[in-house]
């Protein structure tokens, strides 16, 4: 009887021991990220397919984000206003923000997605980027060593894409050659210089010692290809869908993108369009913006609260009342050294910017510049390619040159894009 006694006290306490252990590890380790290959540029072709469709939910671990981290994605495409909308956030004290770390997802993949076709090439890159951006989330930046070509030294590397377009990995103690109470930010031209290469072993501290995580991105095509990632427990995902007239898309990246965008140029200079015009550099944008603002305006439940349009033309004619709506949806206070960036940066003459993804800019002129540099027959073309989401979004239709030049004329209706709870 004495024996019996004794064994279920042992079980009880063993009990106990494992209970606590349970808790302890629920809400001490808040992220699990997916197990991957160590290098996934190793593995056979079919490997990386296995592996960058894989959903962490297929994980039998489920954890659970119980900080109080927000996790950012701004979801846009080329030349529609993302590097202004990313320095919104870059400039937070205390928000940690990445330009395209997916940009090395892509030029590490590419060569090998010419083994494969179409849906397939969309699927490998697509799963490779949900797990990327699940680890950048998790402050796992040791993740990108996967794509960063050459293979990072000791956790060091100079080439990471755009570093200088982060504030925190321009800035001490990521930049350990600035002394710590340095408080003017670097230009973008100057971070490597001065910074030197970058260790990821500070970026990833520096990740962890941020309160809240933004990553802007331009390679993902739709809303729902996040839909894995937004599902996630282990994350407080919230996207910020930016999308911007496509009559100003094309004109911005036929003159930033000259030579893949020629043919587009001929046709304006000229008024003749070439037979071998590819109009998929239009097409694909409307395409994109139609399915996956459908989606975001259907409301659907895993979206509800997860989700927030905004027109880049609203964001320029009022910049600091759009910027507080999108803190305000983030649930994230907004500084002052936001407020101040948007003061300096809206009004300034473009002349003086360095680069020609800058963000120095008079925001309202720079929304409209698009209605002298496109052609009539262009717009029209554009219209008629991309009728249905201009209508979606409310951008107004032209039916003449004149109606197109005279800037007394909004073409913007008034709309209220809000997020859904």
């Amino acid at each position: 009887m004495q024996c019996s006694w004794k064994a279920v006290l042992l079980l009880a306490l063993a009990s106990i021991a494992i209970q606590y252990t349970a808790i302890r590890t629920f809400t001490t380790k808040s992220f699990h990220s997916c197990p991957v290959p160590p290098n996934p540029m190793n593995c056979s072709l079919n490997q990386e397919i296995e592996s960058a469709d894989r959903l962490c939910d297929e994980n039998p671990t489920v954890a659970y984000n119980t900080s109080k981290k927000t996790h950012v994605l701004i979801l846009a495409t080329t030349r529609s206003g993302s590097s202004f909308v990313g320095q919104l956030f870059n400039q937070h004290f205390d928000v940690f923000y990445l330009f395209e770390p997916l940009y090395h997802v892509q030029y590490t993949l590419i060569p090998k997605l010419t083994q494969t076709k179409g849906s397939t090439d969309r699927r490998i890159m697509l799963g490779a980027g949900r797990d990327l951006l699940r680890s950048l989330y998790d402050c796992d930046l040791y993740f990108l060593e996967n794509y960063i070509k050459p293979q990072p030294v000791n956790h060091t590397t100079d080439r990471l894409f755009r570093r200088g377009a982060s504030k925190a990995l321009c800035s001490p103690p990521v930049c350990e050659t600035l002394a710590a109470s340095a408080d003017i930010p670097l230009e973008e031209g100057d971070c490597v210089k001065k910074c030197g290469t970058l260790n990821l072993t500070l970026a990833t501290e520096s990740c962890k010692d941020h309160g809240h995580v933004a990553i802007k991105t331009v390679r993902v095509p739709e809303v729902n290809d996040l839909r894995a990632l937004v599902e996630d427990p282990r994350l407080n995902l919230k996207i910020i869908q930016l999308v911007r007239d496509p009559r100003g898309i094309l004109a911005s990246r036929s003159e930033t993108f000259r030579d893949t965008y020629r043919l587009w140029r001929i046709w304006d200079g000229t008024g003749r369009k070439p037979y071998n015009l590819d109009v998929t550099q239009l097409t694909t944008v409307c395409e994109d913006f139609l399915n996956s603002v459908s989606t975001g305006l259907n409301r659907p439940p895993w979206l509800k609260g997860k989700y927030m349009l905004v027109r880049y033309e609203d964001l320029a004619r009022n910049p600091l009342k759009k910027t507080e709506e999108m803190y305000e949806f983030l649930g994230i206070p907004m500084d002052s050294n936001v407020e101040r960036w948007i003061q300096n940066n809206t009004r300034g003459d473009r002349s003086a910017a360095k680069h020609k993804y800058g963000t120095v800019r008079n925001s309202a002129a720079t929304a409209e510049k698009w209605r002298f540099r496109l052609s009539f027959e262009i717009v029209a073309f554009t219209q008629n390619a991309c009728q249905q989401v201009l209508v979606q979004l409310g951008y107004k239709l032209v039916s003449s040159e004149e109606e197109l030049k005279n800037l007394s004329i909004s073409l913007v209706e008034e709309r209220d894009f809000l997020p859904f709870w």
